[in-house]
């Protein structure tokens, strides 16, 4: 289900960003630039000036996962129901959260922010770098895969019209919840990391 995501975002992309122009853009071209520009400056609130070329990355996988966990309207699996996934996005994240420390600050800086305020809480900072992507993942995935088994479970109990209602919520506004929390906690460690 991943490639199939993957491939709808780059046809969508290359659609609604074929024939753009400068003068006279078509509605189509405004929408995408207003909505590109809504999420950019969101992403820029959250993280700050310094780390600005870290914008592309959260838009990347607020869109992957919006869509991603958006599967069951069709009766797909969302990719996100399978720990590998989150594993894998939880890991990217936090590999940029660190490296974006690293950057900033020098190899000597961040192992300074690691030690501070004293050396005996050390091993506790360094630990976080191990729980931070734990808890990425098993938020996002346990999330997914427990709006995933309730929604099972009232298709086999109530397989008539109640399904639709809580289908529309979990498919919908769930799925969008988690791509949000899933960005903000990432956005918000590399701005922490980067300060």
């Amino acid at each position: 289900m991943t490639w199939v995501v993957m491939a709808v975002i780059i046809i969508v992309g290359l659609l609604v960003t074929s024939n753009l122009k400068v003068e006279n853009p078509s509605k189509r071209q405004l929408l995408v630039e207003s909505f590109f520009s809504w999420l950019y400056h969101f992403f820029e609130d959250l993280i700050g000036e310094e780390g600005k070329k870290y914008i592309p990355y959260l838009m990347t996988i607020i869109v992957y996962l919006t869509i991603s966990n958006m599967l069951g309207w069709f009766g797909l699996t969302p990719p996100t129901k399978d720990i590998q996934v989150t594993a894998a996005l939880a890991i990217m994240s936090i590999i940029l959260i660190e490296s974006s420390g690293m950057i900033h600050k020098g190899f000597g800086g961040w192992f300074r922010q690691k030690v501070e305020p004293i050396a005996a809480i050390a091993p506790l900072n360094f630990l976080e770098i191990l729980i931070r992507p734990l808890s990425l993942c098993m938020r996002l995935f346990g999330n997914m895969l427990g709006g995933f088994i309730i929604m099972e479970l009232i298709k086999h109990l109530v397989p008539v019209i109640v399904p639709i209602p809580f289908g529309l919520f979990f498919d919908t506004f769930d799925a969008i919840i988690q791509a949000y929390v899933f960005c903000l906690l990432t956005s918000l460690f590399i701005k922490e990391s980067i300060e």
